[in-house]
């Protein structure tokens, strides 16, 4: 007994801690790859997590112990090999609305309350993956997130504008109006800091986009041209501490600079849970949740399938929970899965998590031994590495795609969108869930149902109004495209009743089922419901090409001894030629 469950439990340890199957096999010819990745990592992350952390209205240092900490939980606990984990501008966005409604910016209460959604968030996560829960992300459709990230950079980049322009405003307001307010501010703009934030967004964007083009026909290899690209952030980072240094524009000035950043390795914190405000940050909590998880997942699932492994969506819920906890715990922020670092791990060839740990173990030596080269960082360069990096996110070129395509999914995309931007993104995500739902259950309980004939020499039976084809006058044969449940139920019992009356020699009504995935209790009680109607003109109902597991439980309910099994065919060619349709 003992012999039999050793395996099975070495089996779950290693589902549960992908670690142990991974650090076990590695390679020493790993190594230098790993080692060049995670360099090439650490570096790009220190500009972005310390601008993510000021993004969210915490402290820069915050976004440091994140980017340190995180990746190496997720090592232990993730399934993908090239994810980066860490802080993330739509996470950082929404941790920092969050803050902003209990705390001021950077203030002592903001960091607990950051802590605070980390671990609950973390919590949420694991709970969600250890139950197996993940495809509850799926209700947020494809237009939903694309309205959502729309809206978030343009949120973002509204809130970096007052460090770009060197102004304070006063309060949070919804995006628009903070726009408005920022118009107003514009007389009162810092020259020296919207000069070094024009900038510097201006050089990380050719490094972004021109960079890595003109080393490749320079003759240098893709790979390193793509790293270098990928350096915009460290080069502006590290010119502008630079000109603030030499020429003190702190003091000359007036440029806003991120001042004091605590040496040594991240503090031990113990999150409060404030239980009275439970109910007041649920569903940022809950937002946060389904953004980080989505984001990771997707990224993870990309990076897979490029490599020909398998990602575990369930265990990817753990891990990203492990890490927001372990975020929590070490005076972080939420985190999540990050495409561009992730990009970058995998250009710099790294083959396993290895990576990542090289990468926390540089920034855990700038944090030992560089915060003080990081006084003299102008918030405006910060700010800048943001808006670059976030621009090229939303994808307008779907806006139009999707009002050639489907109105109701451009409906939906553009409620998200301009209910985010109205009131703010989490209302807006809400809202746009809330209408893409109530789209689904309009168009299906208007499901096609349409009367279907025989193609001239072939078993096949389409539409009559859009094929030449046979029918038999006294069998109507109709197919519903869509599954029967408590929305569909009355358009069934609509198109069979009308199906009788509009043909009074019909002695049979064949219904196509083969477009039917499930048929819930309400469906099947109109069904009955109809039969008895229909019997009672002399009508028969036959249902066709019924699918294997909706007749079982249909066996199981007792509905097909009712019935009576003889009025169940294979197929609706089987059905019509049992009727006599020749």
């Amino acid at each position: 007994m003992v012999a039999a469950s050793t395996p099975a439990r070495q089996s779950w340890l290693r589902r549960r801690l992908p670690i142990l199957g991974w650090l076990p096999a590695y390679r020493w010819a790993y190594l230098p790859a790993d080692l060049i990745a995670g360099l090439t990592l650490g570096v790009i992350a220190i500009p972005q997590s310390m601008a993510y952390a000021l993004l969210a209205n915490l402290p820069p240092q915050a976004g440091l112990y994140a980017a340190m900490v995180t990746p190496i939980a997720y090592a232990v606990f993730g399934t993908s090999r090239a994810l980066s984990v860490g802080p993330m501008a739509v996470v950082a966005l929404l941790t920092g609305n969050l803050v902003t409604q209990f705390a001021a910016p950077q203030s002592p209460q903001a960091v607990q309350i950051a802590l605070c959604a980390a671990l609950l968030v973390g919590a949420i996560q694991v709970v969600l993956g250890a139950l197996r829960m993940g495809f509850v992300v799926n209700f947020l459709s494809y237009p939903v997130l694309s309205g959502f990230t729309t809206a978030a950079v343009i949120v973002i980049v509204l809130s970096q504008a007052k460090y770009l322009l060197g102004v304070s405003l006063t309060g949070p307001a919804p995006p628009l109006f903070e726009a408005i307010h920022l118009v107003e501010a514009l007389p009162r703009a810092n020259p020296v800091a919207l000069a070094m934030g024009g900038a510097s967004i201006a050089v990380m964007l050719v490094f972004n986009r021109r960079v890595g083009r003109w080393l490749t026909r320079a003759g240098s290899a893709e790979v390193v041209a793509g790293l270098v690209a990928r350096t915009g952030g460290l080069v502006v980072v590290s010119i502008g501490t630079l000109l603030t240094w030499l020429l003190r524009l702190d003091e000359a000035a007036g440029l806003q600079i991120v001042g004091q950043v605590p040496t040594g390795l991240p503090p031990l914190s113990t999150p409060f849970v404030p239980t009275d405000a439970l109910g007041a940050i649920a569903p940022s909590l809950l937002i946060i949740t389904a953004i980080s998880y989505v984001g990771s997942v997707s990224i993870a699932k990309s990076l897979a399938s490029r490599q020909r492994e398998k990602v575990d969506a369930d265990q990817e819920l753990i891990a990203l929970g492990a890490a927001n906890i372990a975020a929590a715990l070490t005076s972080g922020l939420p985190v999540s899965g990050s495409f561009a670092r992730s990009a970058v791990n995998v250009a710099s060839g790294a083959v396993t998590q290895l990576s990542s740990l090289f990468a926390a173990l540089v920034i855990a030596c700038v944090l030992l031994l560089f915060t003080p080269l990081l006084y003299y960082l102008p918030q405006t360069v910060l700010a800048a590495t943001i808006v670059a990096t976030v621009i090229s996110l939303p994808d307008l070129e779907l806006i139009r795609r999707a009002w050639r395509y489907s109105r109701a999914d451009w409906l939906t995309l553009m409620v998200t969108l301009v209910g985010a931007l109205l009131l703010s993104v989490e209302a807006g995500l809400l809202l746009g869930v809330l209408f893409a739902l109530a789209v689904h259950l309009w168009i299906t309980s208007r499901p096609h149902i349409t009367v279907i004939g025989r193609l001239e020499g072939t078993e096949t039976y389409k539409s009559v109004e859009r094929y030449t084809v046979k029918t038999c006058p006294h069998v109507v044969a109709l197919r519903i495209d869509e599954s029967l449940y408590f929305a569909t139920a009355s358009a069934l019992e609509d198109a069979l009743l009308n199906a009788a009356l509009d043909h009074p020699q019909a002695t049979h009504i064949v219904l196509d089922c083969s477009a039917v995935n499930r048929i819930d209790l309400s469906a099947l009680s109109t069904l009955e419901m109809v039969d008895h109607q229909l019997k009672a003109i002399q009508v028969t109902l036959v249902l066709a090409s019924v699918k294997g597991p909706i007749y079982r439980q249909l066996l199981k309910s007792g509905f097909v001894a009712r019935f009576g099994p003889e009025r169940f065919y294979l197929s609706t060619h089987a059905a019509m030629q049992a009727l006599g349709c020749r």
